[in-house]
């Protein structure tokens, strides 16, 4: 089975999720941005969601974190929690 690792920030609106994406396109950190945005009890830790295989994360989620790059910045991802930014980290 393959297993990922990614971190995420989850906002209200899609222009905040858009503004927070050229914000670490521009060089901000991602930890702190979501340690400072995020809506998500994750931001804390820096959105870190830890280490999950296909299925374990909502169906939106699983697309991304499953075909994206590792350590490319995807979204703004809709989901009904709101916008996601996503980080794959890892995946094997």
């Amino acid at each position: 089975m393959t297993l990922a690792t990614a971190r995420h920030i989850l906002v209200d609106t899609e222009q905040q999720c858009l503004d927070l994406k050229q914000q670490i396109a521009d060089g901000a950190d991602f930890a702190e941005l979501a340690a400072a945005h995020s809506t998500c009890p994750s931001g804390q830790s820096g959105g870190e969601l830890g280490q999950f295989g296909p299925g374990m994360m909502v169906p939106e989620f699983d697309k991304v974190v499953f075909s994206a790059d590792v350590g490319s910045v995807e979204g703004p991802v809709e989901t009904d929690f709101g916008f996601h930014l996503l980080e794959v980290t890892s995946r094997s």
